[in-house]
């Protein structure tokens, strides 16, 4: 099984730290982490404009706690090691920077799960632009893509491949799981 991953909400569990740091942007502090949460679970776009948070306010914050962050506080799912060992090849799709990637998955001792990354540093449109899906698509026979957000899978489905959302069942989805101890009953003994 090939599979193509999202990075932030899909491999590791990047929220709350993307979640607390939203909030120190908002100048109503009475805003719930649960409400930035719903929002940024649609896209951080999506979050900006709800919050009508300046873009560039946006993109400079997230650029300098990316650098101070410690890879720790971004903790690998529970269980996903297991799916990636499982599967022949894994790629990711992420709208973060390759290094910040790099640095996260070398921390975990991870980068050998995947054959190949594509950042937001190597020229493609964001998602949901199907470009990246596409170009690893025709590399690679991708047989299915997890995501945590509708615009992960949309591109996805554009290109006819199966797809997983993960901690969302807000979204249209071949499967749906909550945590990846269910990879196997739910997608593999499906697809057997």
């Amino acid at each position: 099984m090939n599979i193509l991953w999202d990075f932030d909400g899909t491999i590791f569990d990047t929220y709350p730290t993307i979640v607390k740091a939203f909030k120190e942007l908002l100048t109503d502090q009475t805003i719930s982490e649960g409400d930035i949460l719903k929002q940024m679970k649609i896209s951080s776009d999506v979050a900006i404009k709800h919050f009508d948070i300046e873009k560039s306010l946006f993109d400079k914050h997230f650029h300098v706690l990316e650098q101070k962050i410690n890879p720790k506080d971004k903790p690998a799912f529970p269980h996903v090691e297991d799916v990636l060992s499982f599967a022949d090849t894994n790629v990711i799709v992420t709208h973060k920077s390759r290094q910040s990637t790099l640095d996260i998955l070398a921390f975990f001792n991870m980068e050998h799960y995947f054959t190949e990354i594509i950042t937001k540093d190597d020229g493609y449109k964001r998602k949901p632009d199907s470009g990246a899906y596409a170009y690893l698509h025709d590399k690679y026979q991708l047989d299915l893509v997890i995501g945590d957000r509708e615009l992960d899978l949309k591109p996805a489905r554009e290109l006819g491949i199966k797809t997983c959302a993960f901690q969302n069942d807000d979204i249209e989805a071949d499967y749906h799981l909550t945590s990846y101890d269910q990879f196997f009953t739910t997608v593999v003994n499906k697809n057997s």
